[in-house]
């Protein structure tokens, strides 16, 4: 278990759209572009193997900036396909801020980091004493219905509180801005009742940009 004084400085960033990693959760990626490639080799040459996942937003003038807040996660799973490509699985560890952008020679981006803010994320599991599952449940359904996804429904009714809102949250389509709004939630909470506004918003039809306005 990685501790707030193994956190380095300096972390790997992978601009990703839409992606999110939460703290105790996973996240699959197939790794196929020449940085990137670069980039995973470098995170398992280090002692943490940490990349950062973070949300890039787009400004005026076409920019392709950075988020203030991701989350970082360790490389605990690994396969190459015959081709070169990988498939990696990241575990996440801790939510970070950006403190300002790191140059130099590498092909990927680095970011000087903040772990300070988020030191809860490598606690135990967060609670939510305001979870009611089968309300929580029942909602889901409704959506993923109106979206045509399907679900290991047994599982969802086994799972852990944080793991069942943490996993729904990454696994839906939301929009960027959604995503980031569920990421940068203080709490379990917090997070659960972004969760459910998201979806009774999408399931009156409305839009990411209607509920930002």
């Amino acid at each position: 278990m990685i501790q707030a004084a193994d956190l380095p400085e300096t972390i790997p960033v992978f601009p990703l759209p839409g992606a999110l990693l939460l703290p105790r959760a996973r996240l699959p990626l197939h790794i196929f572009e020449p940085r990137y490639l670069a980039m995973v080799e470098d995170a398992l040459k280090s002692r943490t193997r940490l990349i950062g996942m973070i949300c890039p937003r787009d400004t005026p003038n076409g920019e392709k900036r950075l988020n203030a807040i991701g989350c970082a996660g360790r490389i605990t799973g690994f396969s190459e396909t015959e081709d070169g490509r990988y498939m990696i699985t990241l575990s996440g560890i801790s939510r970070f801020r950006v403190k300002e952008e790191v140059q130099g020679f590498t092909p990927y981006r680095r970011c000087a980091v903040d772990w300070a803010p988020f030191s809860r994320d490598l606690g135990l599991a967060e609670t939510d004493q305001g979870f009611d599952r089968s309300e929580f449940l029942q909602i889901l359904g409704r959506y993923f219905a109106s979206q045509k996804l399907s679900s290991d429904w047994d599982s969802l009714k086994e799972a852990e509180p944080e793991l069942l809102v943490n996993a729904i949250s990454m696994l839906c389509p939301f929009s960027p801005e959604d995503k980031q709004a569920l990421l940068e939630a203080p709490s379990l909470t917090t997070r659960r009742e972004t969760l459910v506004t998201l979806i009774e918003f999408a399931l009156r039809g409305g839009s990411a940009e209607d509920l930002i306005q």
